[in-house]
């Protein structure tokens, strides 16, 4: 077995603290994707360190959904099991940010900078650093994200169904957020506030689905214990709301790959830019060869599930890739 399980998760450190041995794979984010990638290479016996800076992207929920045999599941808790499942395997974890990553000499892997720890070196990288919500600067918003101000109605919608919800309109899906959400209350109202006014064919299905339209901008979120209560224009006019959907721009977390030449791509809708993502093949695999995505920072959209699925698959490609690596190596040994 080749995985290394040393306390210090610096990958094989010699007496002097220099690493003697590359470590297989360095998973990059310690979230769903981060965790199932490394929890398929550990079993596939190889040697994995996954590097997490502790800034999970769902952590204001206090539940998860929509994960078969975990609905309901604190986000919390999933990972504290996940990491369990890696070092019972014989892979590593290390809470720390990563501040660059790059190419060794000669092709030969990856040298990897964290904040706090020394250095890594890896063969192969998997990077599920997920992404940052970047949400409306409504007064209210940020505080209340992830508990009564959502996005996803597949993963908050039964916990707020029949109630009075609010779509905030920011971009060119407040129409489709509001036409998806009634599936979940009848009683739905749009807030044009800085979106752009509905065709008229919007127009006739919001009010064939009840829907109401409210002209002006928002200026707040009313507060009463602790619960969400209303959505204050900016006229003073208050209009009772138990929770509001916002649709937040998506920016992945992958300024640290760019010095390895893989920028990330934009994501538009209708002409506007609705958030950033690395491009990869269906596999995870980037254009930069030995560097594999998975999660949200290569799926904007993707769920809880999704992600932790993208990261088992992206897991055997890497493994895959490394075994065509060891054959090709033997092979050469065995011929010099």
């Amino acid at each position: 077995m080749t995985s290394n399980t040393t306390g210090d998760a610096t990958g094989g450190r010699g007496t002097d603290g220099a690493q003697d041995r590359p470590y297989d794979v360095v998973v990059i984010g310690g979230g769903a994707a981060g965790l199932s990638g490394a929890v398929t290479l550990a079993r596939a016996r190889r040697s994995v360190l996954v590097i997490d800076a502790g800034q999970p992207r769902n952590a204001p929920a206090a539940h998860m959904h929509g994960y078969l045999g975990h609905d309901g599941v604190p986000p919390s808790e999933l990972l504290a099991i996940g990491r369990d499942e890696v070092t019972r395997y014989g892979g590593e974890f290390a809470q720390d940010a990563v501040l660059a990553a790059e190419r060794l000499p000669g092709g030969a892997g990856f040298r990897v900078v964290r904040k706090d720890g020394p250095p890594v070196v890896a063969r192969r990288l998997l990077v599920t650093t997920g992404l940052v919500d970047e949400l409306p600067p409504v007064p209210g918003v940020a505080e209340r994200w992830g508990r009564d101000v959502l996005h996803c109605p597949y993963c908050h919608g039964q916990e707020v169904a029949s109630r009075p919800i609010g779509i905030l309109s920011t971009g060119p899906l407040a129409v489709h957020q509001a036409l998806m959400w009634r599936q979940w209350s009848e009683d739905i109202t749009l807030f044009r506030h800085t979106g752009p006014e509905p065709t008229d064919e919007e127009y006739e299905q919001l009010a064939a689905r009840g829907i109401a339209v409210v002209d002006g901008e928002v200026a707040g979120l009313e507060v009463t214990d602790d619960r969400l209560t209303g959505v204050r224009l900016a006229g003073g006019r208050v209009i009772p709301r138990e929770a509001v959907v916002v649709h937040p721009g998506f920016t992945a977390r992958a300024d640290f790959l760019a010095a390895l030449g893989l920028e990330a791509a934009g994501m538009e809708a209708e002409g506007q830019v609705l958030g950033t993502y690395v491009a990869a093949d269906p596999a995870g695999a980037t254009e930069v060869p030995g560097i594999w995505v998975a999660g949200n920072v290569a799926d904007p959209r993707g769920k809880v599930v999704a992600a932790a699925a993208a990261g088992v698959q992206a897991a055997a490609a890497i493994n895959a890739d490394l075994i065509t690596d060891d054959v090709n190596r033997a092979v050469a040994a065995r011929r010099a």
